[in-house]
């Protein structure tokens, strides 16, 4: 179970998580194929109810169950984060990043960027393409900077809900 209520962690607004959803969440965290019983099992509930719980936190945003590739395994060789710099509102920008297919993460920042975006390429010609003519295309984009990847060490998502 998890060890603390999420009441404390919901300043975005978002109605609270109790216990019992942190603890399906933990669970699927290990194992994304955890069959439900078995969760419930874990959690106290019956069967159905941990997946009316799944239900309700995927409906709701807060989880999503995936498949999560090495993208050099499935033709991708090619990923890097992008800081950007943006001129005026940035949710226009981040919107519009957000809709590129190769662009799988994008976030707000504080510091030297105003963006930062994960961006995914089949090679080197794809993501100057995608740099050079379309993210840096868009209305505000002021500066980008590359950060290549060499070599992914560690990506995970097993984090838990502390």
């Amino acid at each position: 179970m998890a060890s603390r209520s999420a009441d404390s962690r919901n300043g975005n607004g978002t109605p609270p998580i109790d216990a019992v959803s942190l603890a399906i969440i933990e669970q699927l965290q290990q194992d994304g194929r955890r069959p439900y019983a078995a969760i419930g099992k874990a959690v106290g509930l019956s069967e159905a109810a941990v997946r009316q719980r799944v239900q309700k936190l995927q409906d709701q945003g807060v989880m999503q169950i995936v498949a999560v590739t090495d993208p050099l395994t499935v033709g991708f060789r090619r990923q890097a984060m992008v800081g950007i710099t943006v001129e005026g509102d940035l949710d226009p920008v981040a919107d519009a990043l957000a809709t590129m297919n190769e662009v799988d993460y994008v976030v707000m920042t504080a510091g030297s960027f105003d963006l930062m975006v994960e961006v995914v390429c089949e090679d080197d010609n794809h993501l100057l393409e995608l740099i050079n003519k379309r993210i840096r295309a868009l209305p505000g984009v002021r500066a980008t900077e590359s950060f290549v990847y060499l070599k992914l060490k560690k990506q995970t998502y097993q984090w838990g809900t502390r």
